[in-house]
């Protein structure tokens, strides 16, 4: 049921980490605050392909 997916940044685009979800418990696209390396500050991390 866990399905695999990969986070990145809102502001630089850069894919940085990634996580699990449960699709049926959340169907949505998940967003999270997330440190981002390249912006080197706390930044929205949205789910992609």
């Amino acid at each position: 049921m866990r399905d695999r997916v990969t986070l990145a940044c809102t502001e630089c685009k850069q894919r940085n980490y990634d996580s699990a979800k449960n699709k049926k418990n959340t169907p949505d696209k998940i967003e999270l605050k997330k440190y981002c390396s390249t912006c080197q500050k706390h930044t929205i991390h949205k789910e992609t392909k």
